[in-house]
């Protein structure tokens, strides 16, 4: 099968990913063997090719935003799917099941985990696998470029309005706007809360200003009024400062970012006091991906969308770094 491989990170302006002819891997247990349809270019695989994210294996086969079909079950394989269902893989490959965590309802902080595209081979190619367990049937009606988009930038954008703790008709915050943020809009706005959208580049600005904005900024402007949570997409630490400031009393500021550069020193009383937080974001649960499935159906959620050829991962991924994509980037394997 014809994959986009990784020997080694590298600048993506020197086109570290090779097309190359790999075997089809062989779905065990309860893994099932999915046809690629589609997969979207997502920012953590920029972070992964250019080894801002440490390697984990060798001769890496990057994406996690998976649209295929079932082409054969596993020996231990369940008759959950049938082949040919249409099917999505999301970041988070497994977990361990049995951890703290785990047990817990918190599987996105397993101490074991393993990530698609990072810790196995993603969807960068033909084909690939996928235990049963984590693979997610995808709603009829939304084309696979566009829900591709959902299985990452959608289900972490999903994850980050959760713990930014906004309320319905609060007024929130989105600090950069790409894959992950023009999703979280339609959500936010579903809810009948103003957006105030942060961005640098024109494009963006004029993205969100057609999808529904109440306001848009440069990315370190400040908003017309307190806002009550904020979420920070931009891998920028020196925007953490500039977010918290323009919170009110008591607001949440979620970091959805999976890389994020170094945060400046802050002074206490002009950016946290008055009981302002910060809340990480960590990968995402199974939980968060069903539920937002359903989201997508009911509003329903569209994606912006740019297509690529599979050989053109490289390209898709400079773009996507100078922020020359307007809306979420995807490649089209079959």
């Amino acid at each position: 099968m014809r994959a986009m491989v990784l020997a080694r990170p590298g600048n993506v302006e020197e086109s570290p990913l090779a097309l190359t002819h790999v075997p089809i891997p062989e779905p065990t247990a309860d893994e099932l063997l999915i046809r690629v349809e589609i997969c979207g270019v997502c920012r953590t695989d920029l972070h992964v090719v250019e080894g801002e994210l440490p390697p984990h294996r060798n001769r890496l086969i990057p994406g996690h935003e998976i649209i295929g079909h079932v082409e054969r079950r596993g020996p231990g394989a369940s008759s959950m799917y049938r082949v040919g269902d249409r099917v999505g893989i999301a970041w988070l490959h497994s977990s361990c099941g049995y951890c703290a965590y785990c047990q817990s309802g918190r599987e996105n902080l397993c101490n074991s985990p393993r990530f698609t595209g990072y810790d196995v081979p993603g969807g960068y190619a033909e084909y690939t696998t996928a235990p049963e367990a984590f693979v997610y049937p995808i709603p009829n009606g939304i084309p696979a470029a566009e829900a591709a988009v959902l299985l990452c930038a959608g289900i972490i954008g999903y994850r980050a309005l959760r713990r930014s703790e906004v309320k319905p008709g609060d007024p929130i915050g989105l600090y950069g706007f790409g894959a992950s943020a023009h999703i979280v809009l339609q959500i936010a706005r579903h809810w009948g809360c103003p957006v105030y959208v942060c961005t640098r580049g024109e494009e963006h600005r004029e993205l969100a200003c057609r999808m529904g904005a109440e306001w848009v900024g440069p990315a370190d402007a400040a908003p017309p009024v307190r806002l009550r949570s904020s979420i920070l997409f931009a891998p920028a630490g020196e925007l953490v400062p500039v977010a918290l400031k323009a919170l009110d009393k008591g607001g949440t500021l979620a970091l959805a970012g999976i890389y994020m550069t170094e945060i400046p020193a802050m002074d206490y009383d002009t950016y946290l006091f008055q009981e302002r937080s910060i809340r990480s974001v960590t990968a995402n649960t199974r939980e968060d991906g069903r539920a937002l499935m359903q989201l997508a159906a009911e509003i329903p959620l569209r994606a912006e969308v740019e297509e690529f050829p599979l050989e053109a991962a490289n390209e898709a991924l400079r773009r996507l770094k100078h922020d020359q994509i307007s809306g979420a980037a995807v490649l089209r394997i079959f």
